[in-house]
């Protein structure tokens, strides 16, 4: 009796070859899914200046909670204000900010703290209480609205429709 021992090596090669992925096709695959995550997530947000929309929203959003924050810590009272048309704002302590050129900017507030035709100011007292109002950035049919509560001086930050203006 012939008894026959075979090795790895020996071992048909249907088998070794069917036996995983190699690492290039697994980033392959990877690199693909990650590449279309990206260009849904842009799909979906407006692209780039969706992105940019929301960012600086939230950056408005910043500066209005850290003028109320300011207001209250200093017990003085701190102005932001706001030039729609140049797309310039001016928060606590003087910081600046300019807003990207493709989006529009919208004020809602009250008149008769208005220092100049043109802008828009919202004021935070010592209490946190504000003059409340709404910044408005929108650019074709996308919009986030920066709203600021008057009694309580709570800034939200939420989607918003642009408007037909």
């Amino acid at each position: 009796m012939l008894t026959v021992h075979r090795s790895r090596r020996d071992a048909p090669a249907r088998h070794r070859a069917s036996s995983g992925f190699t690492l290039i096709e697994i980033l392959i695959v990877v690199s693909l899914i990650a590449a279309l995550t990206v260009i849904l997530m842009m799909s979906m947000n407006g692209g780039m200046t969706g992105i940019r929309l929301r960012s600086e929203a939230k950056a408005i959003a910043s500066e209005l909670r850290r003028a109320r924050s300011t207001a209250i810590s200093t017990g003085t009272v701190q102005k932001f204000r706001i030039v729609p048309d140049d797309r310039t704002w001016v928060g606590a302590k003087g910081r600046k900010g300019e807003i990207s050129k493709p989006l529009v900017v919208t004020f809602t507030g009250v008149r008769q703290v208005l220092e100049r035709d043109g802008e828009g100011v919202i004021l935070f007292f010592e209490d946190g209480a504000s003059t409340g109002g709404r910044i408005q950035l929108k650019h074709e049919r996308a919009a986030w609205n920066v709203d600021v509560a008057w009694l309580t001086g709570e800034v939200s930050l939420h989607r918003g429709e642009a408007d037909a203006r």
